[in-house]
Parts: structure tokens; C-alpha cells; sequence
């Protein structure tokens, strides 16, 4: 025979009032398992699971958890698994004060017990470890060959970490730099800068030429 625990006990050991445990066993919140109240006077047994769940009912309520959303998960549960007897006992539950999670074999997948779907978790640290090593991906310069007339140059691209899109010089040509949103922009206002620096050149030999 199951050891039950009468409702003095239960109150002294949970913290729950003997109106709260009136009130939950009549609105089907959290009713004992081992021998249900025949009316006034008469003796509630709860088990060892009954005063778990009372326990994370009473810690709900504290979070700001109203009953009514502890009700309407329980009804969810109880529909959607009748497997699990006890949910309040037999599953782990994540609150923010206003929703009621409950935690999935799969770390990833966590239910939305008051909406009845399934939300995605993720680990906060392995997504930022992720973006550091793609962005010192990105980091590394790349180079492309640009064409200004019939010379070859080369363009040496890098992401702008800090105002996004990409700088680019010109390894051959020091004096040409530019930038641009995307790759092929950079790129083409590279091409603009050589060009200009080319004809700068041209001018400056012109002109000395013509000093001579």
C-alpha cells in the first residue's frame, strides 16, 4: 500500500494553503492520487508526485503565472500526452512570468506549452563563436584581377568590419583605393581610381616632357 500524505503535512511540506489545496483539487488543477476528498471533513491523501507537482504549481504562481495558464497547460498536456500522468512532475518547465515552456528530449526543441507548438533554442555562445569564425573568414583579403585598357591589375579586397560593404586597393598601384556595398561595386570603383590614377601619370610624363 502507497504511503499518502494527509493535507497538514502537505501544506507544511509545500507551502501551499489548505484553500489553494481545495481550490486546485476542485477545478481539476492538482487533485490527490491517492484518496480524493468525499466531502467536508473528509481526509485527501496526495502521493510523493502529487507534492511535486505542487511544488512547481506554487513556484509558477510566484513567477506570475496566473492558474488560468496553468490550467490550460495542464489541459494541453493531459490531451496531447496521456501518457504522462503527472506533467507538473514528470517534465521540466521554463517560464518568463507570462508563457509556460516545457522542455523537450531535444535540447533544441522546446513546447510552447500555452500556444501548443514547438519553439527552437539555440546556445547563444555557439552561435557567436560561429559569426567570429565567419567573419575572420571574411577577413582574409581576397584578390581579384581588374583591367584598366590592356593592363592587368591586381585588387586587393577586405571586408570593412566596421561600416560594412568592402575597401579595395590596388597592389601595383598604391595611390588607387576605393570601397563599395558589394564586391563587384568595389570592384568597379577600383577600375575608376586606376583609371584616374593612370591618366594622372600619363599627364605628369606629358608635362615633363614637354619641360624638357
Amino acid at each position: 500500500m502507497v504511503a499518502g500524505f494527509g493535507a497538514k503535512v502537505v501544506k507544511s511540506i509545500t507551502g501551499v494553503s489548505r484553500m489553494q489545496l481545495q481550490h486546485w483539487d476542485r477545478t481539476g488543477i492538482i487533485r490527490p492520487s491517492i484518496r480524493i476528498g468525499a466531502g467536508k471533513g473528509s481526509r485527501r491523501e496526495y502521493s510523493f508526485k502529487d507534492l511535486v507537482q505542487l511544488k512547481v504549481a506554487k513556484r509558477l504562481r510566484e513567477e506570475g503565472i496566473s492558474l488560468q495558464k496553468i490550467r490550460k497547460t495542464l489541459e494541453y498536456l493531459r490531451k496531447n500526452f496521456p501518457d504522462i500522468k503527472a506533467p507538473l512532475a514528470e517534465l521540466r518547465f521554463l517560464t518568463n512570468g507570462v508563457d509556460i515552456f516545457v522542455l523537450t528530449e531535444d535540447p533544441e526543441v522546446i513546447l510552447d506549452a500555452l500556444r501548443g507548438q514547438f519553439v527552437f533554442s539555440f546556445a547563444l555562445g555557439e552561435l557567436i563563436d560561429g559569426l567570429k569564425g565567419s567573419i575572420k573568414n571574411f577577413d582574409i583579403p581576397r584578390e581579384e584581377k581588374v583591367f584598366v585598357g590592356e593592363r592587368e591589375f591586381t585588387a586587393i579586397l577586405k571586408l570593412d568590419l566596421e561600416d560594412g560593404g568592402y575597401t579595395v586597393t590596388c597592389k601595383e598601384m598604391s595611390a588607387a583605393i576605393s570601397q563599395g556595398e558589394t564586391i563587384q561595386e568595389a570592384l568597379d570603383n577600383l577600375v575608376d581610381a586606376v583609371r584616374l590614377c593612370v591618366e594622372t601619370e600619363a599627364e605628369l610624363r606629358n608635362s615633363r616632357v614637354q619641360a624638357r
